[in-house]
């Protein structure tokens, strides 16, 4: 009985620092004069209204707050607003209506990724996610004997601090139905160890995923988006997915990399940088809007070619 009260209350906590996380994203969409963004993911100042950068040390009725994890991993903005939940070390929005994710966010550096021998993937099960109604909720039993995998987009490899870290990447409102051998895992597990090593070379590495529902062109020469539901729960299955990655090196220089790989088992010999697309891509198909808060300009490289 104890355990089950506080497992409750572990998941209470984040989701209360989820909110704190979410109010803090709505603060900074109302207040856009907010132009300087530190390491930590806190405002270091404002614009006067005259273009000139206050440092916040100068400006002693603002309060200095720790920032929260939340605010460490959306960093540079909300793509969406919808139904916002915040784990110990990714942020998820929830599409209530296709019990998958709308998109998932994660914060990764050396620390996140190394081997660590505290944490084993296989003491994890899948769960549902109890802060869902149960009308919109996904289940175990809606993807048994469908043929998908039940697909990461928070990647358990990512979460390695912590036993508790790796394990809230299986709940089911983190997972969308995913095609197995060639995909899940081949294509798309190559394209989450590449970001992996991408914490190499940067100091931060910023990751949304998610899911798209493409159109395509049928024999009547009409466009249609058409996608399989899975389970009671009629779960979605998503005809693509999406990746948008943001690398920043030790002097603050950002770089841009967004994937977008179609939910079929695709051939070992094809690299995931082919599957690279320009991010009004993505934005477009799904509804997002990524980095608000940096202008574009201001990507060094942006797919692997100078901006």
């Amino acid at each position: 009985m104890f355990s089950m009260f506080a497992k409750n209350l572990s998941r209470v906590t984040a989701v209360g620092v989820g909110a704190v996380g979410f109010l803090g994203g709505i603060f900074a969409e109302k207040y856009r004069n907010y132009a300087q963004v530190n390491a930590a993911g806190s405002f270091s100042g404002y614009d006067s209204g005259g273009g000139a950068v206050i440092p916040m040390d100068q400006e002693p009725h603002l309060p200095k707050v720790k920032p929260t994890r939340s605010s460490q991993i959306m960093r540079f903005g909300f793509p969406g607003m919808d139904n916002i939940r915040s784990y110990n070390d990714f942020v998820i929005s929830y599409d209530q209506r296709n019990r998958v994710p709308h998109w998932v966010f994660e914060h990764l550096t050396r620390n996140h990724v190394k081997h660590n021998p505290d944490v084993d993937r296989s003491k994890c099960d899948f769960y549902e996610d109890s802060s869902v109604h149960p009308f919109f909720r996904a289940s175990n039993a809606d993807y048994k004997g469908s043929g998908y995998d039940r697909g990461h987009l928070a990647a358990a490899g990512n979460h390695r601090l912590s036993q508790d870290h790796v394990g809230e990447t299986f709940v089911l409102s983190n997972i969308a139905p995913q095609v197995g051998r060639g995909f899940n895992r081949d294509a798309w597990n190559r394209l989450e160890k590449y970001v992996r090593g991408l914490t190499k070379r940067y100091e931060n590495v910023y990751v949304c995923s998610g899911p798209l529902y493409l159109p395509r062109r049928e024999a009547d020469g009409k466009y249609y988006v058409r996608y399989e539901v899975i389970g009671q729960n009629n779960v979605a299955v998503p005809t693509h997915f999406f990746k948008v990655v943001i690398g920043e090196e030790t002097t603050g220089q950002l770089d841009l990399e967004a994937y977008c790989m179609p939910n079929k088992a695709i051939d070992d010999g094809i690299p995931v940088t082919s599957y690279r697309v320009p991010l009004e891509t993505i934005e477009r198909a799904a509804g997002l809007i990524f980095c608000d808060r940096i202008p574009r300009k201001l990507f060094r490289q942006i797919n692997g070619k100078k901006n």
